[in-house]
């Protein structure tokens, strides 16, 4: 029986924005059994606070926003991803504004520091999403699928494809296990194309981006500061989304996804059909 884990202590992150491009400072707290991973605006009056869970998302453009009691928080997967692949199922995540920093566009810092910090086993049991029966999301050219795996794990096969980058298509298969995350998604930066820049600025998006953090597909090149760590690199991102999203189903995942072409939309609607479908059972 798999337990509840919570953090030692306090993980604590600063440095710029993606979207809005300011600088601001996250805190990972511990949290008592069964609260489940919540989302503090420490800089609003009150300092109310939103349950990270498919019903609260209201944005999915290029990132996953939720928003309730009064509290919006933006940008919310690596945190997430990282909490799901520590197996952490209680924490307060303390953000001093509207979005966490980005870092270096991965979600590496962010496992690191949970990992440093330390994990704290509870008493209670660990909730687990297990998929009863296949569920399958149908985006058009996007196509997910969750359904039941027989090794008690997630299994994620992915596959992408974008105009204009050099190594394409590209597919990964992985179980998402703390160690596999750790070496083979956790580094994968997030991504853009070249023309979709000007796009995002104008909607107000991507004001703290930068080569630092993230590349940039352009003219069937990739530019990046550093060199690419992986050919695939873009679609162990996509996972690396994926991990995240769908732990918004309020409790730790086992099954096999299938993912084509996935974005933050489909993997919402994922996981807000594995909430109903949990209600259900």
């Amino acid at each position: 029986m798999e337990k509840q884990q919570t953090l030692r202590g306090k993980a604590v992150y600063s440095g710029i924005t993606l979207h809005t491009g300011v600088r601001a400072t996250l805190k990972i707290n511990p949290a008592p059994e069964n609260t489940g991973i919540w989302f503090r605006r420490v800089d609003v009056t009150g300092t109310p606070s939103v349950r990270a869970v498919a019903s609260n998302v209201v944005d999915v453009r290029r990132g996953t926003t939720i928003s309730g009691n009064g509290a919006t928080v933006g940008t919310v997967e690596h945190i997430m991803a990282s909490l799901h692949a520590c197996g952490v199922d209680n924490a307060i995540v303390d953000m001093d504004g509207p979005e966490p920093p980005i870092l270096d566009g991965s979600a590496r810092e962010y496992f690191a520091g949970i990992i440093a910090t330390g994990l704290e086993e509870q008493s209670a049991e660990a909730a687990v999403f297990r998929p009863s029966a296949p569920i399958h999301v149908n985006g058009g050219h996007t196509q997910m699928v969750i359904a039941p795996h027989q090794e008690d794990s997630l299994r994620v096969f992915c596959t992408t494809s974008f105009a204009g980058c050099p190594f394409d298509p590209q597919f990964m298969e992985i179980e998402i296990t703390r160690e596999n995350f750790e070496k083979e998604i956790a580094p994968a930066r997030t991504f853009v194309a070249f023309d979709d820049l000007r796009q995002l600025l104008s909607m107000g998006l991507i004001r703290g981006g930068s080569l630092d953090n993230a590349a940039i597909m352009h003219g069937g090149a990739i530019f990046c500061k550093e060199k690419l760590l992986w050919q695939n690199e873009i679609v162990r991102h996509k996972i690396l989304d994926i991990t995240g999203d769908l732990f918004l189903c309020g409790k730790r995942v086992r099954g096999c996804v299938i993912a084509v072409k996935p974005g933050h939309p489909r993997n919402v609607e994922l996981a807000t059909a594995m909430m109903a479908q949990d209600a259900k059972s």
